[in-house]
């Protein structure tokens, strides 16, 4: 069984930072890539970042480049978000998922979700 669990979420200001963290147990994840999804009300779920788990390679939407930084602790078989300059628009549900079997910027190819955690960005 793999389990995911996400914390960080919160209320923030524009202009404001989180840091979002993914822990996850049951296998460890020494080989697979993992990502963050965000999911706005009335809106598809979207990619946001991945990781590969070396943290060699990393892949952002341009929407959040130069503002969010993911991040991999293989010690602690954790992945985190880091974002600054938040904005209105980043409000959403964030899920991490891991184990993409295809193209890390699909949502259909993550066979492990996370329960999510809301960030609200007010202006």
């Amino acid at each position: 069984q793999v389990q995911l669990v996400e914390s960080g979420g919160g209320l923030v200001q524009a202009g404001g930072s989180l840091r979002l963290s993914c822990a996850a147990s049951g296998r460890t994840f020494s080989n697979y890539a993992m990502g963050w999804f965000r999911q706005a009300p009335g809106k598809e779920r979207e990619f946001v970042a991945a990781i590969s788990w070396s943290g060699a390679r990393t892949y952002y939407v341009d929407s959040v480049k130069g503002r969010f930084t993911i991040s991999a602790d293989n010690a602690k078989n954790t992945v985190y978000l880091q974002m600054n300059s938040l904005k209105p628009e980043d409000t959403a549900v964030y899920h991490c998922a891991a184990d993409p079997t295809d193209n890390v910027v699909v949502t259909s190819a993550y066979g492990y979700w996370g329960q999510g955690t809301q960030v609200t960005v007010s202006s």
